[in-house]
């Protein structure tokens, strides 16, 4: 916000600027994961500063035709130029902006490329022109569109924080007849890692589930719905046999036991055996606490979650089935950024594994191998021991599954009341707490 802010005052008032000797960036250029605002944020940027907008999607520049994308962006910078001051904001700019590959097998977008370059180069000094990009894909941009005197400032735009999204809740809901009990705090706080896009889909999702039902207002419960609605997808009734329901209802009897021993790391929400998406069940949980910083050992503890319904189908019926495969790809994902990014694994503590970074030897990437392995069998032979502790627990939860088919929260601490956290992140995160007071 800080740096739009100054585009925006020297839109207003450039002598402020010109007075000492600065020049502000002509290129600004947004980017971030899909859905997050920056178009968005580009009309912000033009309204505040009350300079003309001219939108433009990078797409429509690039043409079979010979010469037209180049003759399209000469026109548009000569029309921003005349009704200064103005902003030309280029919307998915890796359309034509990609980084130029030898042998001239690319010269159409080549020569559009070139011609937005020399459009960026050839700004008058006086001139009242800045230019916004937006894309979701930095990495793949040429490097002369971002060196400076071009897009040389780039701003992330990421998606929202816990204020962020409550007070995006707050934008989309506004006009809607929440009731009473509605929290939209509560809701952002089950919403990390949502866009901007996700939560104005979610509350648009809980207005038409409150129709759905022929209410009058949008309740919590609707909100619940539309949030099982946008991330797990639509109900599904499928027909499984006795035998899969009772796979099933062990599964995610696993991932629900230990999800409640793990503490506060990631809480455990409802857990159903009624399928939703592709998906025949499935344990719901609030996300991990928003912190820039996170242990081994809650890295650890997310993967014996994660494992829990493959080790309950292992303890309780001597076999698995290929109802894991999801878990499986998460535990995999995070114990190679534990290896290869962080330096978690006890075999090479102290450097990365990355081989984008430097060519690997082949002892070194069996190393590597053998370190990703040696976690994800670690946090599945854990997930079996305590799942045989607490067998009766188990048992116990799978039968209510059976019978219920969902618990929620208040329902599933009813039944594991008596059980104590096992969970070592808990004591690092208290420790670390600690040292922060």
């Amino acid at each position: 916000k800080e740096e739009l802010v100054e585009v925006v005052e020297f839109l207003r008032d450039r002598k402020r600027f010109e007075r000492l000797g600065a020049r502000v960036p002509r290129g600004i250029l947004l980017h971030g994961p899909p859905g997050t605002g920056k178009t968005l944020v580009a009309k912000a940027v033009a309204s505040a500063s009350g300079a003309n907008f001219y939108s433009q999607s990078a797409s429509s520049f690039v043409e079979m035709f010979a010469g037209l994308g180049a003759s399209r962006i000469r026109k548009l910078f000569e029309e921003a130029r005349k009704h200064a001051p103005s902003i030309v904001f280029i919307d998915e700019l890796d359309a034509v902006g990609t980084a130029r590959i030898g042998g001239g097998f690319h010269r159409e977008h080549d020569q559009t490329l070139n011609q937005l370059l020399v459009e960026l180069d050839g700004f008058d000094e006086s001139a009242q022109v800045v230019v916004m990009g937006a894309s979701n894909r930095l990495q793949d941009l040429d490097p002369a569109l971002l060196r400076p005197g071009r897009f040389d400032r780039q701003v992330l735009v990421s998606p929202p924080d816990l204020s962020g999204r409550e007070s995006i809740l707050g934008v989309h809901t506004r006009g809607k007849p929440l009731a009473s009990e509605v929290d939209l705090s509560v809701i952002a706080r089950q919403t990390s890692g949502l866009t901007g896009a996700d939560l104005a889909n979610l509350c648009n999702e809980a207005a038409i589930f409150a129709g759905r039902h022929e209410r009058t207002t949008i309740l919590m419960e609707d909100f619940d719905g539309a949030m099982e609605r946008v991330i797990a997808g639509m109900q599904q009734r499928r027909v499984v046999t006795e035998k899969e329901k009772r796979i099933l209802a062990y599964h995610e009897a696993g991932h629900a036991l230990i999800a409640y021993m793990m503490g506060d790391l990631l809480p455990i929400q409802k857990v159903t055996i009624v399928g939703r998406g592709d998906s025949l069940g499935y344990a719901y949980y609030l996300p991990m606490e928003e912190r820039y910083l996170h242990t081994k050992e809650e890295f650890l503890d997310v993967m014996k979650i994660a494992l829990g319904g493959r080790a309950a189908e292992q303890v309780v019926f001597g076999r698995v089935t290929n109802g894991a495969s999801n878990d499986l790809e998460k535990v995999t994902e995070i114990a190679r950024a534990m290896v290869f990014e962080y330096g978690m694994s006890e075999a090479s503590p102290s450097r990365t594994m990355r081989a984008d970074n430097y060519a690997l030897s082949e002892e070194t990437k069996r190393l590597r191998d053998s370190e990703q392995a040696r976690l994800t069998d670690h946090a599945y032979e854990e997930a079996q021991r305590l799942l045989v502790k607490h067998r009766a627990s188990l048992d116990r939860l799978a039968g209510q599954l059976l019978e219920r088919e969902t618990l929620t929260r208040d329902e599933l601490f009813e039944l594991l009341g008596a059980i104590e956290p096992e969970s070592r992140a808990s004591e690092t995160v208290g420790t670390v707490r600690a040292l922060e007071n």
